[in-house]
């Protein structure tokens, strides 16, 4: 598969630009980036070089299987577009776009093209994801009857990109960091979100942007299974090393199951509490993208990425509407 990137605006692209360059089945054929500071940035910091000039471009050329889309959130949608419309699969960071009218028509094109979209949601690939889907999917804990969990990230505003903060560009604090927890929780349990009980987001932290809410807590249902969660940016600066940043709990008929991402294990509660280790294994983005281009079965398909995107997106317009 041979890739262009388009867009560094979020630090995330650069973790799939180093899988690009490690998979032995891509090849890396150019880069853009329409912001100026960040194409010094990336000169100097990571050593890429924007070889063309402006987006179309890229899209122009011929060599061009897929991009890799890593633009403002905001930006994203049209972005896609565009590539499908010329012939491109995408990857992308997530979220894949922010309104449901720019997604209605990213899956009209796949349809009907048969392109894919993939963004990077790599909770999917947590060795302890793998062990709780077997132990869920076994029913030695009985039916599942609520899951939550909890996605809470540092703020960290004097870091973080300054879109973030910019009308429009954005798209909600759901629509950005749900979509991970959403995309587990369908992947462990084969649920689908059915209803929406309630959504509030609300600023708390970025005082100097009071139109940003920064928190977000959500109850709906996925088929019986009854889901609630927290992605608010309420984390400590230490938020990444805490437990609380992504966790996940099962609540079952015969027990219960938790995991986090900062611990390579797996919490059983039954009896007793039972822990098992979960080897961690490599894995790369885009390699398996290039898989799924070709036609072979991967752990994050191109559906599954579509799917994900639209149920977030359902919550993140309940906020927007009940504000």
């Amino acid at each position: 598969m041979r890739i262009a990137f388009a867009g560094f605006r979020h630090p995330h692209i650069l973790s799939l630009y180093r899988d690009a360059c490690k998979a032995p089945n891509v090849e890396i054929v150019g880069c853009f980036e329409s912001d100026a500071e960040v194409r010094a940035s990336l000169a100097h910091e990571d050593k890429i070089v924007c070889t063309y000039p402006t987006y179309e471009s890229l899209l122009a050329d011929a060599r061009v299987d897929a991009v890799a889309v890593g633009d403002y959130y905001g930006m994203r949608g049209s972005r896609i577009i565009q590539a499908l419309q010329h012939g491109k699969h995408v990857l992308c960071d997530k979220p894949i776009c922010t309104k449901i009218e720019e997604l209605n028509e990213i899956e009209r094109l796949c349809a009907e093209t048969g392109l894919r979209v993939c963004c990077m949601l790599d909770l999917r690939y947590l060795p302890q994801a793998d062990n709780a889907r077997g132990i869920l999917r076994s029913g030695q804990l009985g039916k599942i009857h609520s899951v939550f969990f909890s996605g809470q990230h540092p703020l960290n505003a004097d870091t973080r990109p300054a879109w973030y903060f910019e009308a429009k560009k954005h798209g909600g604090t759901i629509n950005d960091l749900a979509i991970h927890g959403i995309d587990l929780v369908r992947f462990l349990t084969d649920e689908d979100l059915t209803a929406i009980q309630c959504v509030k987001t609300w600023n708390a932290f970025a005082v100097r942007a009071p139109y940003f809410h920064d928190c977000a807590q959500f109850m709906a249902q996925m088929g019986s299974v009854a889901l609630s969660g927290d992605v608010s940016y309420s984390a400590p600066r230490c938020g990444y090393d805490m437990p609380t940043y992504w966790e996940f709990q099962f609540w079952c008929e015969k027990g219960m199951l938790r995991f986090h991402y900062t611990d390579p294990r797996l919490f059983l509660y039954r009896e007793r509490e039972e822990i098992v280790d979960c080897p961690v294994l490599p894995f790369n983005m885009a390699a398996d993208f290039a898989d799924e281009i070709a036609g072979i079965k991967t752990l994050l398909g191109a559906q599954d990425c579509l799917v994900s995107a639209r149920q977030t997106l359902m919550l993140q317009q309940f906020a927007d509407r009940h504000g």
